[in-house]
């Protein structure tokens, strides 16, 4: 691994538990930012690493975090939600663009090599031709994705007027162990499954989205961390596939073997797009990125882990 001393913030949350891991068995030094908002500390328990419990808000907070000869910061700690972002504008913009800017600051004034930023290929680029792509204009339907396109240009100004080398990373819709506290429809169709209640599909079930399994995100992640990239750099990490919900819903029940477990269909929800996929060449090209696992095999690990963990109390939480 070409930076040794990493920031990762969010990293009690889904994506952290499992990158960190993966920085840690690389032999990275690894520190944390996380509020506990929205992760749990227990998911990285037994591990060797820095904690610094602290709101991406709060100055003092990323301050402490970032002392001590941080190299590189991976930006994951995000107000993550589309639908949550409509009914809290507040709160999605102080979380995805204040703090954002507070870690750039802080990043720029402490000479950090490498400045990755966590983004969204299907919300910030809204309703365009698809695949989606690096070259789609950006048209975000959702605060959240606004949140997101924000993001992106403000690392792209810190890289033209700060020389930071920033670089985001346009995720797809993220599954895998870990995602209990995730508001996606994976998690939400396992939580169903497991506790005996009906999938509830919003729309018709035509919708389609692009999922990508969190251990080849976190190969790309890994990947842009040790690669000299132009600063300002965006790339999508994605697996080109369009999945339509229903065939998820199915799929899924037929790994829990329950293939006639109830369905219900609700209203579409606000802010949603009704379709989206990315094309993920310039990765490719640039990272060497490709994904490795399939929807059905990543499916299953998922289910796995959710059943070997099914005794926690925390994983039917809904919050």
């Amino acid at each position: 691994m070409l930076f040794k001393s990493v920031l990762v913030t969010g990293g009690f949350g889904f994506i952290g538990a499992n990158l960190v891991r993966k920085l840690l068995s690389d032999g990275a030094r690894v520190r944390v930012l996380d509020d506990l908002s929205r992760g749990d500390a227990a998911n990285l328990e037994g591990l060797e690493f820095d904690v610094v419990i602290g709101d991406v808000r709060d100055p003092h907070a990323v301050s402490d975090a970032m002392s001590g000869g941080v190299e590189a910061v991976i930006h994951l700690a995000a107000f993550g939600s589309v639908t949550e972002s409509v009914g809290a504008l507040g709160d999605n913009f102080d979380v995805n663009v204040r703090g954002t800017v507070n870690l750039l600051q802080e990043a720029s004034r402490r000479g950090v090599k490498k400045f990755i930023f966590a983004s969204s290929g299907g919300a910030v680029v809204g309703r365009a031709p698809l695949p989606v792509s690096e070259d789609s204009l950006p048209r975000p339907v959702s605060p959240y994705g606004a949140s997101k396109l924000c993001g992106e240009a403000y690392c792209h100004a810190f890289a033209g007027t700060f020389a930071l080398p920033t670089v985001a990373l346009r995720f797809a819709n993220v599954y895998g162990p870990f995602s209990y506290r995730k508001r996606g429809a994976v998690t939400a169709f396992i939580k169903a499954l497991l506790g005996g209640h009906p999938i509830v599909i919003y729309g018709d079930g035509s919708a389609t989205r692009d999922f990508l399994f969190v251990d080849d995100l976190c190969q790309g992640i890994c990947a842009a961390l040790d690669t000299a990239l132009e600063p300002g750099t965006v790339l999508h990490l994605a697996t080109s596939v369009e999945t339509a919900i229903i065939a998820l819903a199915d799929e899924l029940r037929a790994i829990a073997g329950r293939p006639c477990h109830s369905i219900r269909f609700e209203e579409p929800r606000a802010a949603e797009l009704s379709r989206n996929f990315a094309n993920f060449d310039r990765a490719r090209r640039l990272l060497g990125f490709v994904p490795r696992t399939p929807l059905t095999a990543g499916l299953e690990l998922t289910w796995r882990w959710f059943r070997a963990h099914a005794a926690a109390p925390r994983l039917l939480d809904e919050n």
